[in-house]
């Protein structure tokens, strides 16, 4: 079931928060050369971004969004880490691999660069496995098959639509656990890939993904943001919600998912008692979030990832809005998402 994706099948989704990416962008050149960037400013960022010459990209800002949103979309916006899913809309490629801009290359134990982008790739041509364990984890990489007493009718696998990467250096903790162990990093580096099994949720974040953008386009949206002074957002957790939807999709769609390599560096982040504040009422409400996605159950009529995001939609609006009115804009922003997904495909 492997194929050969050729380079020009791929973008580089890049989420500029940062003005100034010469540092960032030379990091990556070995890398990033070969194939075409997209590079999407933050629309609450005014400087002029800054990008060294010898790379191919493409740059989207406030004004491309504000063109394609117009005037009717108010449950969407694509400001700070949000910015990423306008690169998702825009591409017309198979596949996106999405990397932030407080990220580098990381290397391996061997001290071997690792190159995230074809560690995706590689993760998305070959099966995933997610209705029965594989304790050799991923049996398609060199060296692994399947374990005694793995069925054989399942060892073909399923096609894989989303890769989840890790990052060495700051541990991926919500800010809370951050804020008690302020000092801790993360400096393990396990050589593992593995698919997440069937029914299993999972916290999927943004910062370094692959996905099948034909397939998983349409479940990959900035859904989730409380509104109110400041404009706060639901922050890290925003992509969590998209994740478990994602999630959801992928195991109604029989399609699969895998977490492990790649890995890339990430650069330690703020001040995690300021985050606190920010994620505090989303760190509440995944009490009532995670077992409404672990029970929840599709029709058999939904057979794209668009029929099941309407779907979900709906469910959520049924059964999580009562509780809060923040899972209403959710619903609305789900379905709008839908709409500018189908709007702006047409265009093409």
């Amino acid at each position: 079931m492997s194929q050969i994706i050729e380079d020009n099948e791929v973008d580089i989704v890049i989420g500029a928060l940062r003005s100034d990416l010469t540092t960032f962008m030379e990091e990556w050149r070995r890398i990033f050369s070969r194939f075409h960037l997209i590079v999407v400013k933050d629309p609450d960022l005014e400087e002029n971004l800054q990008i060294p010459p010898g790379f191919d990209y493409h740059v989207y800002t406030k004004s491309d969004m504000d063109q394609i949103l117009g005037s009717t979309t108010t449950a969407i916006s694509f400001s700070g880490h949000s910015c990423r899913y306008f690169g998702y809309l825009v591409s017309r490629k198979k596949y996106i691999v999405s990397v932030d801009d407080d990220c580098i290359p990381a290397r391996d134990d061997q001290g071997h660069l690792i190159d995230p982008v074809a560690q995706h790739i590689s993760n998305l041509i070959h099966p995933a496995t997610p209705f029965f364990f594989n304790t050799l984890y991923d049996p398609y990489r060199n060296g692994s098959d399947f374990v005694r007493g793995y069925p054989f009718s399942l060892r073909s696998g399923v096609n894989c639509v989303l890769s989840c990467g890790l990052w060495l250096n700051l541990a991926d903790y919500d800010a809370p656990t951050q804020a008690v162990k302020p000092d801790e990093r993360n400096h393990r580096y396990i050589d593992a890939v593995l698919t997440v099994p069937a029914r299993a949720m999972m916290p999927v974040s943004g910062i370094n993904i692959g996905f099948n953008r034909e397939v998983m386009g349409p479940a990959l949206f900035p859904g989730l943001r409380f509104s109110g002074e400041g404009k706060i957002r639901w922050e890290t957790m925003e992509d969590i919600w998209c994740g478990m939807c994602a999630k959801v999709v992928c195991d109604h769609l029989g399609l699969g998912v895998k977490s492990g390599l790649p890995y890339v560096w990430r650069g330690d982040s703020g001040d995690a008692l300021e985050s606190v504040k920010r994620e505090w009422e989303g760190v509440k409400l995944m009490e009532e979030v995670v077992p409404f996605f672990q029970s929840l159950r599709l029709p058999l009529t939904a057979i794209t990832a668009e029929d099941c995001m309407s779907k979900i939609a709906v469910i959520v609006r049924e059964r999580l809005a009562p509780l809060d009115p923040v899972f209403n804009k959710a619903a609305d922003a789900m379905e709008e998402w839908l709409k500018l997904w189908e709007t702006v495909g047409s265009d093409v």
